[in-house]
């Protein structure tokens, strides 16, 4: 249950950065308003460049903090962490946008569910922090441990923040 533990606390500054474009996010479109060569919009409304920035930002400082006050095993030094947890943050919201963009293609309304919005943050926060971390992280228990608990949380911090009025939808 402690490894567990731990592997939340290593993924957490993904779920940051996941999480603060919600709240800190708006201005301008990451797209730029620029539609790909299919005539629809690159990324869509919900992806601008200070939900980007700020996402980033948010989820390397959560993971600075964390790699004072609770160095993890996974990483080599204080110093790795802090490198890591910009990775996951950066992957996070790469992540985030290609999702957006594969959603755009496949002609998914915006606001309406796709299984991409819940995972595709994950999958590339944890490509992102692939070098900077011992291969343990990336064992198949830890792998199916964190898709199923990212899903789940996903889906309620979603609820939530609808209910908070943050988002227009709860998914």
């Amino acid at each position: 249950m402690a490894d567990l533990l731990l592997l939340l606390i290593f993924i957490f500054p993904a779920y940051v950065a996941n999480a603060v474009p919600v709240v800190l996010g708006g201005g301008t479109y990451l797209d730029l308003e620029k539609n790909f060569s299919d005539g629809r919009r690159i990324f869509g409304d919900g992806k601008t460049i200070r939900g980007f920035v700020a996402g980033v930002t948010s989820g390397a400082v959560m993971g600075g903090i964390l790699a004072i006050a609770l160095p993890l095993s996974f990483y080599s030094s204080p110093q790795s962490q802090f490198i890591g947890s910009f990775m996951l943050s950066l992957g996070t919201m790469v992540g985030d946008a290609l999702g957006s963009f594969i959603k755009r293609r496949m002609n998914v309304a915006p606001g309406k569910p796709f299984l991409l919005d819940q995972l595709s943050f994950l999958i590339f926060a944890l490509i992102f922090v692939y070098p900077f971390v011992n291969s343990s992280v990336f064992s198949l228990y830890n792998i199916v441990f964190l898709f199923i608990m990212t899903y789940i949380l996903h889906i309620g911090m979603n609820v939530i923040a609808n209910k908070a009025g943050l988002k227009k939808v709860p998914w």
